[in-house]
Parts: structure tokens; sequence; C-alpha cells
């Protein structure tokens, strides 16, 4: 079953083409990373999908019966509450699923222990990051888009939110934005290409 279907969805931003004629389909309880040049709309998909955005034309399906799907992200930027700690960060997203102490376990498999209760401006850009992959996991979400997650992360912190990220999927899609093929492989996720229309139209100039 596709959890998320994209027909003939075009966007654009004044007389930039964006995204044009694309059709693709996301599998449920699949990874798939999209792994493209900048600039090939892969965060206004993700804008689109989380409905932040409107497509100029097409349409965007979702395969949830009796209900809008529900979304947790990692974004580009962080985008967590600098006063507060990781702990009290990723408890906004979870609401009561999880007690404060099922949060501390969580990221402990992310963040030193030390971390857990400082506050975020206190901590590194990495460990900044850590803390919005396990907030975005902990959501009660049916489909997790991560723009660039591994950013600021050196190679044994990012295998480590792999491994997390992997064993806290529990059968949601994950779309994943990535530059690096190493990371395809490693998320064990199916690679999504987005066409560079602007790039095709500057060589049939």
């Amino acid at each position: 079953m596709n959890a998320v279907t994209l027909h003939n969805v075009f966007k654009s931003y004044g007389s930039l083409p964006v995204l044009e004629n694309l059709s693709l389909t996301f599998p449920s309880g699949s990874i798939c990373c999209l792994m493209s040049p900048s600039g090939t709309g892969k965060t206004t998909l993700f804008r689109l999908l989380m409905g932040l955005e409107q497509p100029d034309k097409g349409t965007i399906s979702f395969e949830m019966p009796g209900r809008s799907p529900r979304f947790s992200a990692v974004f580009q930027e962080d985008r967590l509450c600098e006063g507060f700690s990781p702990v009290e960060n990723v408890k906004l997203a979870a609401g009561r699923t999880l007690s404060a102490e099922d949060i501390r376990r969580e990221l402990a498999l992310l963040l030193p222990e030390e971390a857990l209760s400082r506050p975020v401006f206190t901590l590194s850009g990495g460990m900044k990051r850590r803390t919005a992959i396990c907030r975005a996991m902990a959501a009660e979400s049916d489909i997790v888009i991560m723009d660039e997650p591994f950013t600021g992360l050196d190679e044994a912190t990012k295998r480590q939110a792999v491994e997390y990220i992997k064993s806290r999927q529990h059968g949601r899609l994950l779309l994943i934005s990535t530059h690096q093929e190493e990371n395809v492989k490693l998320l064990g996720g199916v690679r999504v290409d987005l066409p560079n229309i602007n790039n095709q139209k500057s060589n049939t100039l």
C-alpha cells in the first residue's frame, strides 16, 4: 500500500519553477531517501506534504482511512525551544505517550547523561541535532520527515543516530533528504531522485 501519492504536482516561486509535473509514490512503512542536488525541491516537497504550502497544480493524496496523516519532522534548522532541556523539548512532542523517565532513556541513547537537563542553548550543534531527531521519533506520527538530519554529526554520532532512527521506525513512513549515498545504504532506504528541472532547461538553451 502507498502511504503517499503525488500526481502531476507543480510548484513555482514567482517565475522560478521548483517542481514540475512531479508524480511519485511512497510505500507505507518504507524508508525513502531523497538524494538530489540543492535547489531541486526536496524541502519544497516536504513543505507540500506537511500542508505548509499548497501545490500550484496537481494532487497529493494520503492513504489514511478516516483521518489526516500525522507528521513529525526534523527541519534543516533544529527548531528547538532553546531555554528548555532536551527532555522538555521531547516531552512537548511526545505528550502523554512517554513519561519523563522514558524520555530520558530515549535521549540517553543519543546524548551524554549530563546534557539531558541542560538548556538547549548550552549544547553543541550536534547535540541539538540529535535532540531534534529524538523529538521527531518520539512523536505519535504516521510519517516522519527529516530534512538533512545528519548535518553537523561526525561519523560516530551519525551512525548512532541512524541506528536509533531505524530502531524507532515502528512501521512508519520515513522521508529523509541527504546528499550522501552512504547515508542511503546505512539507513537501508530506497533512493529517490528529484529531477533538476532548472538545470535541464539551462542545458537546452
